[in-house]
């Protein structure tokens, strides 16, 4: 069960999702990564490995104010730097983090593959991004709407969350069948597959649909279907402390739970 993780505003985003992939460490894992915008500039850092293997490696003065990270599970190829997300699109304009599988992703990439793509992972999820990066300059439009058109080819379940080089100010995200939060703070929005990355900064959230699709800068988010609609947020408070969802003096949360029975 892989976990994502991701901010924009205007702290630090590396700390931030780094943390946030800790908490989701209790999914289970097989590698961790991370990819963030400086001055219009997309960095992309992975291990495969535990998420402090990560850590050792991102630079300590690293500063960005938007970023998404992973912790993956394997299901399509085998643990390794490689597979590990984020993943680029061929022209490295692109980056995707994913939870899921694209069950109609051998076809896909057949007919990418055609137009000229190549691929450097054994993914379902290298695949998808850049099926969006194909959408986008054939159809000759932004990101968000090119999300939309290319999930409308999409069998299979997912969230994901986008960076673009060329709109370094807009993050994306979009879900189906896999869970995706969204953290509302003042001038800032966390992504994540439960509350335990953000609860921290705020106990305002909004559950995704499934086939909705958001649009995210600093101060403002929009959500739409995948056929356009669009959808008024509706959030909600979360009525739950940071210290009930981790693991505190306890090895595992099974011991967690065990010991907190008689309570």
């Amino acid at each position: 069960m892989c976990g994502i993780v991701a901010y924009h505003g205007l702290k630090n985003a590396i700390p931030i999702v780094l943390s946030g992939l800790e908490r989701l460490e209790y999914r289970g894992y097989d590698s961790a990564g991370i990819a963030y915008i400086i001055d219009d500039n997309l960095g992309i850092i992975k291990e495969a490995g535990k998420v402090n293997v990560l850590k050792k490696s991102i630079p300590e003065n690293l500063k960005s104010n938007l970023a998404i990270g992973h912790t993956r599970w394997a299901t399509h190829g085998v643990p390794s730097n490689e597979n590990a997300h984020p993943h680029l699109s061929m022209n490295k304009n692109l980056a995707i983090i994913h939870n899921g599988i694209i069950e109609n992703y051998s076809s896909i990439k057949e007919g990418l593959e055609k137009r000229g793509y190549t691929f450097n992972s054994d993914t379902d999820t290298e695949v998808l991004i850049n099926l969006i990066d194909d959408v986008q300059k054939n159809e000759n439009t932004n990101l968000f709407k090119a999300v939309q058109l290319a999930l409308s080819q999409i069998i299979g379940a997912y969230a994901i969350a986008i960076l673009d080089a060329s709109n370094p100010e807009k993050l994306v995200v979009a879900k189906k069948g896999s869970p995706l939060l969204i953290g509302v703070g003042k001038d800032e929005y966390f992504i994540a597959s439960d509350a335990a990355p953000f609860i921290q900064y705020t106990k305002d959230v909004i559950y995704l649909n499934d086939n909705e699709i958001a649009e995210i800068s600093s101060k403002n988010l929009e959500i739409r279907t995948i056929t356009n609609e669009l959808k008024t947020p509706y959030i909600q408070k979360l009525n739950i402390e940071l210290d009930a969802i981790e693991k505190g003096e306890y090895e595992t949360f099974m011991l967690k739970e065990i010991y907190e029975q008689p309570k």
